[in-house]
């Protein structure tokens, strides 16, 4: 579905897909085969989601999406950015702390951060400060496929000498064209009264749209949209995240809970996890709710199945028809269910989701499921394996009274077991250990909060919103309000700004009144005394 208001269908949306790619590949490549990296020409023709970003960020015009593709490729090649590594990159670069990703908004969005402070315009590395944001955006694109990002320009401590006119154009311009709906606000925090009239410049680079993602805040606005817990001190916050390197900054995602407890953390003891996922399988068996009558068995991966297919007959009694993933990312180990999102709400039906792995590999495939907030959740399973073909549920429920938050995130690891037909908790235990990072699939999974704020209750228990179907009808209803907002602050500010120049004119007229009064009763004072006394008339 397009943003903006623009509805297609899908036969629509695949249609101009197809359109796309043989207008591009007849009007483009034919004859500029050397213009473009081929494989950039190649993952448009095969990836839906890349070619049908393009197509809603301008609309579905095939036209001027084409020539935002040709735009786009062209900066791929000329900045080598599908073979963008950190060691193409100057080290001190990255030691600088200028530019990094850390922390989440309160809508859930990835913050990638600039220190305005830290840059010093300088012609002789600008073409690498290009590459280096083109780093950070192409590893996000990469590991969050269509993930917006929250742009945060920390002005503390800056001036005119931190501001390069031609860098900021270049960082808009890979959000007007190189990665199209990536930018979901751009935080302008604590900006010198002296920068007013470059950023005037600034906006007209932008365009409408962009405009309206432009949020200008001071430290006592800055927690309306991040909270404090992905704030520096400087900010108002209590994130004590400090940046440096290496390692480049990254979510932090641990071990979550079991069925039966906390897991021991990998980096500390590769064997302790093992021992606990073992004892969990043992003891599963024995759980206080009497209802679900499991077999004993020692196999984990049978067992496992059983306990959640036992786990989700539970649930099913337990609430008006679980919530079942819809979606699927299809990778090259394992396919996932749902695609992007786990949805959790405060309501008790709404604190259970489901992962469903397949393996679509001919080997066994060990998998492992972290997260960044362990002690809201429970897992089950947490670090086991699945059979050639065979599919595994996997159940993450809230723990106790925690609440789910748009901040949460949970990575699924997975690694295929060509040479290992075992799947005893030791045998993973050292897999895990010893398996290459490269050889290991990743895919991130967000929270999203159905019930996160009154406001947000009130809609969800509308008629409009009382059906699971009827989501986007109250994410249409929430972006109307936000609209709202936003009109209603730009008429504050013209309100603001009247009120200004009317106390000037007010002050003006005060003082020019002043002014005439005193003129008028000096005048008059020199009225009243009449002349002073003349010389003495002649004697006789």
């Amino acid at each position: 579905m397009a943003d903006g208001g623009v509805t297609e269908s899908e036969q629509d949306i695949e249609k101009k897909i197809e359109e796309t790619r043989q207008r591009f590949k007849d009007e483009y490549v034919q004859d500029s085969s050397d213009k473009y990296d081929s494989r950039d020409v190649e993952r448009l023709q095969k990836d839906d989601a890349w070619a049908e970003g393009f197509l809603t960020w301008r609309q579905y015009v095939v036209e001027d999406t084409l020539k935002m593709i040709d735009e786009s490729f062209q900066w791929r090649r000329e900045y080598r950015v599908n073979d963008l590594t950190e060691s193409s990159i100057p080290k001190w670069m990255f030691e600088s702390g200028a530019v990094y990703l850390h922390g989440y908004d309160k809508e859930g969005n990835k913050l990638f951060w600039f220190k305005v402070k830290l840059h010093i315009k300088d012609a002789k590395t600008i073409q690498d400060k290009k590459k280096y944001v083109a780093f950070w955006l192409e590893s996000y694109a990469k590991r969050e496929p269509g993930m917006p990002l929250s742009v945060v320009f920390d002005m503390s401590e800056s001036g005119l000498g931190n501001i390069d006119m031609d860098f900021v154009k270049y960082i808009i311009n890979c959000f007007k064209v190189y990665y199209p709906k990536f930018l979901s606000k751009m935080i302008m925090y604590e900006m010198p009264w002296i920068m007013n009239a470059a950023w005037k410049i600034v906006k007209t680079w932008l365009g409408p749209e962009a405009i309206s993602k432009l949020k200008f805040v001071s430290k006592s606005e800055v927690q309306n949209y991040i909270g404090p817990e992905y704030l520096p001190s400087h900010m108002g916050g209590t994130d004590p995240f400090k940046y440096s390197y290496p390692p480049l900054p990254d979510d932090d995602f641990q071990t979550p809970i079991s069925e039966n407890g906390p897991i021991a953390s990998e980096d500390e003891n590769e064997s302790k996890d093992g021992e606990m996922e073992s004892k969990e399988t043992l003891e599963s068996s024995f759980s206080s709710e009497p209802q679900a009558l499991r077999p004993k068995k020692v196999n984990f991966v049978e067992d496992s199945l059983r306990l959640e297919d036992g786990d989700r007959v539970e649930a099913a009694s337990r609430t008006k028809g679980a919530r079942k993933p819809l979606t699927t990312f299809k990778g090259s180990l394992l396919h996932i269910s749902p695609a992007e999102e786990l949805c959790f709400g405060s309501k008790e039906t709404e604190k259970k989701c489901l992962i469903i792995l397949n393996n679509v590999t001919k080997n066994q495939v060990a998998f492992k499921v972290r997260t960044t907030a362990p002690e809201k959740y429970r897992v089950k399973p947490s670090n086991t394996s699945c059979e050639p073909g065979a599919s595994v549920d996997i159940v993450v429920s809230l723990h106790g009274g925690f609440q789910s938050s748009l901040q949460d995130r949970f990575l699924v690891m997975a690694a295929e077991m060509e040479n290992n037909s075992g799947s005893s908790s030791p045998e993973l235990a050292q897999f895990w250990k010893e398996v290459p990072k490269s050889k290991v699939m990743e895919h991130r999974l967000r929270c999203h909060v159905l019930e996160s704020s009154p406001v947000f209750s009130s809609l969800t228990d509308s008629p409009l919103t009382s059906g699971t179907s009827s989501q986007p009808d109250l994410q249409t209803m929430l972006m109307r309000v936000v609209a709202s907002n936003s009109k209603l602050e730009q008429q504050l500010d013209q309100c603001l700004w009247i009120q200004k120049v009317l106390t000037v004119l007010v002050s003006f007229l005060m003082a020019f009144s002043f002014c005439t009064l005193y003129l008028v009763y000096i005048g008059s004072r020199s009225y009243d005394q009449g002349p002073g006394p003349g010389p003495a008339p002649p004697s006789l």
